[in-house]
């Protein structure tokens, strides 16, 4: 049974900082890229940023801009968002997923590309 656990989002104040953690079991970790994706209340699930299986490559949405970066252990079957510089904006549920089927070492940007989805860890930025 593949698993992902979400963990580290919480309540901090603008420009402050957030570590969310997602861990895998289930298969091989190391197999597959990695995205986190949000969602805040009313609107669609987005993109937030992927890696690739081995972390030789990520990809960042646009309004990232340089302050969130994703990262793996693959020993740890870990996958991480740190995130900061953060906005009011940014509040919402964040959720890692698993690449699935083909080219499923790479990333990808849809949500219909990953199969298995972690059940959301909340971030809240006061301003």
């Amino acid at each position: 049974q593949v698993q992902l656990v979400e963990s580290g989002g919480g309540l901090v104040q603008a420009g402050g900082s957030l570590r969310l953690s997602c861990t895998v079991s289930g298969l091989t970790f190391s197999n597959y890229a990695m995205g986190w994706f949000r969602q805040a209340p009313g609107k669609e699930r987005e993109f937030v940023a992927g890696i690739s299986w081995n972390a030789g490559s990520t990809i960042d949405a646009a309004f990232v801009k340089g302050r969130f970066t994703i990262s793996r252990d693959n020993a740890k079957k870990t996958v991480y968002l740190q995130m900061n510089s953060l906005k009011p904006e940014d509040t919402a549920l964040y959720y890692c997923a698993l690449r699935w089927g083909v080219g499923d070492y790479v990333v990808k940007l849809r949500k219909n590309d990953y199969r298995y989805w972690g059940q959301g860890t909340q971030v809240t930025v006061s301003s």
